[in-house]
């Protein structure tokens, strides 16, 4: 019989933090040139200018509000995501991140990334952002190949997207390149060509991601035809050989980087970490002595400016239940490949290990996981069918 974690077990033991985990800050740009029809993030198509100094004013006031939350806890990583957030200009970007430093205490050593399309690369713009304190870039090309890139919806074609890597690799010391794989009437050759064009920059990241038909989306309502199993199989064992010849280590579930190049804000989400997410629908998750508790920002740009103004762009709270924080904290560290030191899952929930010592058990016998006393991660076989290991830690 399948064993699932005992609510009651959980629900009992008590949840104490005395020590807060790393905190990072998320910052959400809702505007695209135009929404892709694969997207499900939360992003809406420019149909006016943007808005961007009500937009930055917004941010600040989301930012002086959530102070009280986050108050003498040093920043490690920032993330603007978006969205694109790249069609800020560098003055938004400086006058961004100088507000941030002046209202939180960021560690001199953060990673500072800024998600791109390589549709809205412009040579001096970038070298502003980098001069503004942006240290990663991450570009969304996720293809070199036009008949693919115009079957997503991107506004930039191949070359375009060969261009802006190889000037991002002079501009910023850290990039990723997002591509996509399984898309439509893709052979497994075209999708290692796109990979090997990214690695012969000599980047040092890459996040590659399965192409997911999401609800309320355009693929969702008229599906796409994509390869079959067996060819997606085989695209992902030639994706992680051709990665591992090139000296990557596939550290996540869906990123790959040289030695030294992980990215630090998606290994603290990863490891259960905190953040203070602020921007249009941006989620947080902020640990105090009493527990954990998650937040959501209102999710539209217009509704979301309007609570900033009020002083609360906080749409819901909610605290975590003790009973569903293993499966929460297991969702997260099971996408390492390294997996996590058992002392971390008490140091971040709260809770003893033993309360899930029988769902780890019961996963290692059946070869999902390996588990000793140095750490707890999935076995090649847990890898493959993450989803089936992570069901066993939702509570009853």
């Amino acid at each position: 019989m399948s064993q699932t974690l005992s609510s009651s077990k959980a629900e009992t033991s008590a949840v104490c933090l005395p020590v807060p985990p790393p905190l990072s800050l998320y910052i959400h740009i809702p505007w695209c040139v135009r929404k892709c029809p694969y997207c499900d993030f939360n992003s809406h198509p420019l149909r006016t200018p943007l808005p961007e100094q009500d937009y930055l004013e917004a941010l600040t006031r989301d930012l002086q509000a959530a102070l009280s939350c986050v108050r003498g806890r040093r920043v490690h990583t920032v993330f603007i995501g978006g969205g694109t957030p790249s069609l800020l200009s560098a003055a938004a970007v400086d006058r961004l991140l100088s507000t941030v430093h002046t209202l939180l205490p960021l560690d001199p050593q953060a990673e500072i990334t800024l998600e791109a399309n390589p549709g809205t690369f412009e040579v001096e713009k970038f070298r502003a952002f980098r001069d503004a304190g942006i240290n990663r870039l991450s570009l969304g090309v996720q293809s070199f190949n036009d008949r693919h890139l115009s079957a997503l919806g991107r506004i930039h074609d191949g070359r375009e997207a060969r261009a802006a890597l190889d000037c991002a690799l002079t501009l910023f010391p850290r990039v990723n390149v997002d591509l996509m794989y399984g898309l439509p009437g893709q052979s497994v050759a075209e999708a290692v060509a796109d990979l090997e064009t990214a690695l012969a920059t000599g980047l040092s990241h890459v996040s590659t991601y399965h192409l997911t038909i999401e609800p309320h989306t355009l693929f969702y309502a008229r599906p796409p035809k994509q390869p079959d199993e067996d060819s997606t199989a085989s695209i992902e064992e030639e994706i992680d050989a051709r990665l591992a010849a090139a000296g990557f280590f596939r550290y996540e579930t869906s990123a790959a980087a040289r030695p030294g190049h992980a990215c630090q804000h998606n290994l603290n989400y990863w490891l259960f970490g905190d953040y203070l997410g602020i921007g249009a629908g941006a989620h947080g998750k902020l640990s105090t002595q009493q527990g954990i508790t998650r937040e959501i920002r209102f999710k539209q740009p217009r509704a979301y400016m309007e609570a900033a103004y009020r002083g609360d762009a906080v749409q819901a709270r909610e605290p975590v239940a003790p009973r569903a924080l293993p499966f929460e904290f297991m969702m997260n560290a099971l996408r390492l490949r390294e997996g996590f030191e058992p002392a971390l899952f008490a140091e971040r929930t709260g809770l003893s290990l033993t309360v899930v010592e029988p769902i780890l058990r019961q996963a290692q016998a059946r070869g999902l996981l390996q588990w000793d006393a140095h750490r707890i991660r999935a076995t090649p076989l847990g890898q493959r069918f993450l989803n089936d290991l992570l069901t066993l830690f939702l509570p009853e």
